[in-house]
């Protein structure tokens, strides 16, 4: 007889917003998030035998969503995602396992006349800070932090040349290309045993994003890049010495390429090679290189 192997359910694309309003100095500060929260535990016979006592509805899940955000700080993510988790596993003996993924939407305060505005604030790109937490009965909280989004580029400082060739083979070797991709870095921290242990010590995760995505910009612009693997490799190892109660730092990079385009058709105009100096973006197909670097 058929058996569930695996279940969790729950909410998401749940959206929320909270201002925090400085009394004193009349400076506001927002954070809009977009959040997913499963559950997992002794589900199965909602499914089985259609027995929804076991169910914590998803509306529930969803205003619990907005009640901790409003009871508990949403800065930094780790936390709202900790307190969060943890709230499933303390109320519903029946769950074993809370999931919950947040998703900060860039919103940095504005310059106006030479000066930080209080309460306004501009979207400076796609970027997010991602956070993914799971409190399990017995066994703590995992997190991992990350940044999604983050678009760089540069025209130079690129090379990709050395690599297998056969039969199958017409890419050219280049010391010298543009070099562009859509950054996803994820650093994965040593379990906690308890939100007491997230709490204490929860500078290191605004910290450790900081210094991660200083890290990436730095070293993707100052690198001679000899493939995307090593550079994503430079990067990691630095982010482990940056963040000391990481184990894992990930990178998944697409390489967008940029072609140049032979415009010698036209009265022999020179755009190739050195000459180079319009190029076509592609879409796709893209090249998508991926690593974890852990500690040894």
């Amino acid at each position: 007889m058929p058996s569930i192997a695996s279940a969790r359910y729950g909410k998401d694309n749940v959206r929320v917003y909270k201002v925090h309003r400085d009394q004193e100095t009349g400076v506001q500060t927002v954070t809009e998030m977009t959040v997913c929260c499963l559950l997992e535990g002794e589900i199965e016979t909602s499914y089985t035998e259609a027995d929804n006592s076991v169910v914590v509805a998803t509306d529930s899940i969803k205003n619990t969503i907005y009640i901790k955000a409003k009871e508990h700080p949403v800065n930094p993510p780790e936390l709202y995602a900790a307190y969060l988790t943890q709230h499933f596993i303390d109320t519903y003996p029946h769950i074993t396992s809370a999931h919950v993924k947040v998703i900060v939407h860039r919103w940095t305060r504005m310059t106006v006349d030479g000066a930080p505005h209080p309460h306004s604030f501009f979207r400076d790109g796609q970027e997010t800070r991602n956070v993914e937490a799971t409190a399990t009965r017995g066994a703590g909280i995992t997190i991992k932090s990350g940044i999604v989004g983050l678009l760089v580029l540069k025209s130079t400082g690129s090379a990709f040349h050395g690599f297998v060739r056969d039969e199958y083979t017409s890419l050219p070797e280049t010391w010298d290309r543009i070099l562009s991709t859509d950054v996803d870095c994820s650093w994965t921290w040593a379990p906690f045993a308890t939100v007491a242990a997230v709490v204490d010590g929860v500078e290191r995760f605004d910290k450790a994003w900081e210094s991660a995505r200083a890290i990436t910009m730095k070293t993707f612009a100052l690198d001679e890049s000899a493939s995307v693997q090593n550079t994503m490799y430079k990067m990691s190892q630095q982010i482990l010495d940056a963040a000391p109660e990481t184990a894992v730092v990930g990178y998944s990079l697409p390489n967008k390429h940029y072609f140049e385009i032979d415009l010698s058709w036209h009265k022999g105009m020179k755009n190739t090679g050195k000459d180079a100096e319009v190029y076509a973006p592609q879409s796709g197909p893209n090249g998508l290189i991926k690593c974890e670097v852990a500690r040894s």
